[in-house]
């Protein structure tokens, strides 16, 4: 079987019936042992088959977006915003990153040409989790000045419509705050919202036994990981009962929480991840679509 056998057979043919393919998803996300590949793949879009690295501005020549901008075929801008922060014992600390540019890769291609992806900001607000070993965390002003710089410097290029996606709940309320007045100093149309907005309570109890999203590497981003990049979920060696005592938490409520989240994590399977994730992609998909058309 491939390298793509994250993608099960059901969610495959639901796919081809959408613009997502099966080999696309898996090649989709930036970081991931597939993407290495990326460049060697073809993806199906909207307007027909094309190279996911496109898509991606650090994988674009600049040539290539030099021409789009002057055709004025490139409409808009995903800046996705994220962390390198603990996913409890089993989840890589990436894993915000990469679901978030998952998230955003996949809804570009839907909108290709018209849709690119910036780097993400791959390290976020994490204090919180600074007693959980190998977390990285910027201040809230460092945060918050190299998203606008990046805004800032697509504006400065040409582009009218910037959609900030975020995935890291600790940079939600702060890029929430700012938000209006990035949007008014630049004089772009720019909007900012977590990918899991697209998660109606509907939704939520469709698929999540446990209810809950996104909850700290419990049942939805494990099975986010599980469908995205299986190789980012290390269960080997976890025995969270005999390591609790010497996680070193602090703060009780955070202890318990984190206790919670390790049994939630067992309920996820691929197939949840496999519909959240393609959730996600329409609704991001569709929200760029308004933003393009000035809604």
């Amino acid at each position: 079987m491939s390298s793509c056998s994250c993608v099960s057979r059901v969610y495959y043919h639901a796919l081809m019936r959408s613009t997502i393919s099966r080999r696309h998803l898996c090649l989709g996300l930036a970081g991931s042992a597939g993407a290495v590949q990326a460049s060697a793949g073809i993806a199906r879009t909207a307007s027909g088959y094309t190279d996911p690295r496109k898509v991606l501005l650090w994988e674009s020549t600049r040539k290539e977006v030099r021409e789009l901008l002057e055709a004025g075929q490139l409409k808009a801008m995903i800046v996705p915003t994220a962390s390198t922060e603990q996913h409890n014992e089993h989840l890589a600390m990436i894993h915000d990153t990469a679901s978030v540019t998952l998230v955003a890769q996949q809804a570009a291609l839907r909108l290709y040409p018209r849709v690119m992806v910036t780097t993400p900001v791959a390290i976020g607000i994490s204090p919180h989790w600074m007693d959980r070993k190998g977390t990285l965390s910027l201040r809230k002003e460092t945060f918050l000045n190299v998203v606008y710089d990046v805004c800032e410097s697509l504006k400065t290029h040409g582009v009218k419509n910037i959609l900030v996606l975020n995935g890291h709940g600790g940079n939600e309320a702060p890029l929430r705050e700012a938000s209006p007045e990035f949007r008014s100093k630049l004089g772009v149309n720019l909007q900012f919202d977590s990918y899991w907005a697209a998660y109606t309570p509907e939704i939520v109890k469709k698929y999540m036994e446990s209810g809950v999203v996104p909850g700290h590497s419990a049942e939805f981003e494990t099975s986010f990981a599980m469908a995205a990049f299986p190789e980012r979920v290390h269960w080997e060696g976890v025995d969270y009962e005999k390591v609790k005592l010497r996680l070193g938490i602090k703060d009780p409520e955070s202890r318990r929480q984190d206790e919670q989240f390790a049994r939630e994590a067992k309920l996820a399977t691929t197939a949840k991840g496999e519909a959240m994730i393609a959730v996600a992609v329409e609704w991001t998909a569709a929200r760029l679509e308004r933003m393009i058309a000035g809604e």
